[in-house]
């Protein structure tokens, strides 16, 4: 199961079944970001496409167009975008449309399209089932950063995610059975959406598969542990510290980067270097990066001297590829190099060390030290200091002798605002030992935690890498058949059967480059099973604690019901 493989051979067959020559691609805002996660601009254009245009452009919708092109439509099957179509097909721009929708299209719809059509126009109406975004070749998201309203499932939320999954499942031709957290309403209502919308398109599910399929639904409050933790491999670091926004990352604040650099893209389709080190840790990047150079300037030597037709010939056909290199020594470069100055400024690895062992082992007076001296250091960033106090909240929420209200107190001392500080009764709130089913600090005390190095680069030599996100426990117990179905229950009249070969595992709220590194790595020793990972969203912990948030807005006076260690802390 790989979705950008996926989503390529629809684009492949979208571009190639119209007829041959010019044509220009129209799409709505959101399939735009689906297929710019999979092809660059300029692999697009390769295919005959001419132009590309936004439906829901006001530019669009006063240019011209070219009544001697062809025209491949590919949007949303939404009402906006129906409208729209039947506008442009009654004043139509080009000579012929094929429309092709990313989910399944009414059939009062298309009835509407075919009356609009006056002019005859329309020599194709396809449903391709791309509506979600291909992140990696096993994890794709939804793009929705805020799913939740006073922690119920925001409707358009709800339904955006209905229809993504349900694509998502026809493209890997997957007709799975349905199994969600029992204490998630969340998980449980969306499951029984997938189900409905199973059995009424049945014919489109009738894939005849040989396998067994499993759409297991988990809720981000089950782990809020893993958003929170500072990372230590590429994309998961990238994001962490910069943010990776549909493949793309805003470079426009490093100081001194040129104008070409200021947004650079990272795809492990566009980019070999990046598809090799999309998982490796902070010190092999380094030591990859150099290896990049020496590469670099070794071709670089080799182009120095151009004394003939012959050598000039030579540089003229290897230099796309000369300059392609060119720029992705510099943009790795660049990215490495913010990140290493990020780590340095911010002291990332003192904050990380003491992440890794709030959420790896137990020791409640060692903890509650290290968080009082990073508080009290003024090089620690405000967030990085709030973290830290909603990670010991989490573990030591139920002890009796509970220090969250002093560590609150401290933050207000540094002058950390109100805003931020109740960010960590929210998460109390939203994610408190009430909200989960599952023991998250399943640690045994007694054993010791050893220190993993990294390699590679100086001064990175005591970052702490223990940390598993539950998921890893949660897929053990499903491929070795121990997930209990009074846990994760079955939607409809189902049994849970044998166990699956195909595993589709989505977290509503959000999954993490962190757990994508962990289904990536899980595969490994179980090569029978195919996993794939999905979110709403792909969260850094900015993202997660806005999400957080977002979910107890209007709701104050509910809250710390859950936190009665927090009674006493008072916000203006």
């Amino acid at each position: 199961m790989n979705v950008i493989s996926a989503v390529k051979a629809y684009v492949d067959k979208m571009t190639n079944e119209s007829e041959p020559g010019m044509k220009v691609l129209l799409m709505d805002k959101e399939t735009t970001s689906i297929i710019s996660m999979v092809y660059s601009q300029s692999e697009i254009q390769q295919k005959e496409v001419f132009l590309l245009e936004r439906i829901d452009s006001p530019n669009y919708a006063n240019s011209t167009g070219l009544r001697y092109l062809k025209c491949l439509v590919f949007v949303r099957p939404t009402q906006a975008n129906i409208e729209m179509l039947c506008q442009e097909l009654r004043n139509p721009k080009y000579g012929a449309y094929y429309i092709y929708f990313s989910n399944i299209i009414a059939k009062a719809d298309i009835k509407l399209l075919a009356e609009n059509d006056e002019q005859e126009v329309v020599k194709e109406v396809l449903e391709l089932y791309m509506d979600y975004l291909a992140v990696n070749p096993h994890l794709f998201s939804m793009g929705i950063g805020c799913c939740m309203e006073r922690q119920s499932w925001d409707p358009n939320a709800l339904q955006r995610t209905v229809q993504g999954l349900v694509s998502v499942l026809l493209s890997l031709k997957k007709s799975p059975i349905i199994r969600y957290q029992a204490n998630s309403k969340l998980a449980k209502d969306l499951g029984g959406r997938i189900e409905d919308v199973m059995n009424k398109e049945s014919s489109l599910f009738a894939f005849g598969q040989s396998g067994h399929s499993l759409l297991l639904i988990l809720d981000r409050r089950d782990d809020p542990i893993t958003p929170l933790l500072t990372q230590w491999t590429y994309q998961a670091m990238v994001h962490e510290l910069m943010t990776i926004n549909n493949n793309r990352v805003n470079l426009s604040n490093v100081p001194g980067v040129s104008k070409e650099l200021s947004e650079v893209v990272l795809s492990a389709e566009q980019d070999p270097f990046y598809a090799k080190n999309i998982f490796m840790n902070y010190g092999d990047i380094g030591q990859n990066i150099k290896q990049l150079m020496e590469q670099f300037q070794a071709k670089a030597k080799s182009h120095q001297k151009i004394e003939s037709i012959s050598d000039m010939k030579t540089f003229v056909e290897s230099y796309p590829q000369f300059k392609k290199l060119s720029g992705n020594v510099t943009k790795h470069v660049t990215v490495v190099g913010e990140l290493s100055s990020m780590v340095t400024k911010y002291h990332l690895l003192d904050v990380s060390e003491v992440e890794q062992e709030i959420s790896s082992q137990s020791d409640h007076s060692s903890h509650l030290n290290s968080i009082k001296k990073l508080i009290q250091d003024d090089k620690i960033r405000h967030t990085d200091a709030v973290k830290l106090v909603m990670l010991y909240a989490l573990r030591y929420q139920s002890q009796s002798n509970n220090e969250t209200y002093y560590l609150i107190e401290m933050l207000k001392k540094r002058g950390i605002s109100d805003k931020l500080i109740k960010r960590v009764v929210y998460l109390l709130e939203y994610a408190g030992s009430h909200a989960r089913q599952s023991n998250l600090f399943n640690v045994d005390d007694a054993v010791k935690i050893t220190k993993r190095f990294f390699k590679g680069l100086n001064g990175v030599d005591n970052v702490y890498t223990q940390h598993k996100p539950l998921l890893h426990d949660t897929l053990a117990d499903l491929v070795n058949g121990r997930l209990k179905e009074h846990v994760y229950p079955v939607v409809g009249n189902h049994s849970s059967g044998l166990r699956p070969q195909d595993i589709v595992v989505f977290i509503v709220g959000g999954a993490t480059y962190e757990e994508s590194l962990t289904v990536h790595s899980f595969s490994k020793p179980y090569p029978s099973f195919n996993i794939l990972l999905g979110g709403t969203t792909v969260h850094n912990s900015r993202s997660f604690l806005e999400e957080v948030e977002t979910a107890f807005q209007g709701e104050d006076m509910r809250l710390r019901k859950h936190t009665k260690h927090l009674r006493n802390v008072r916000f203006e």
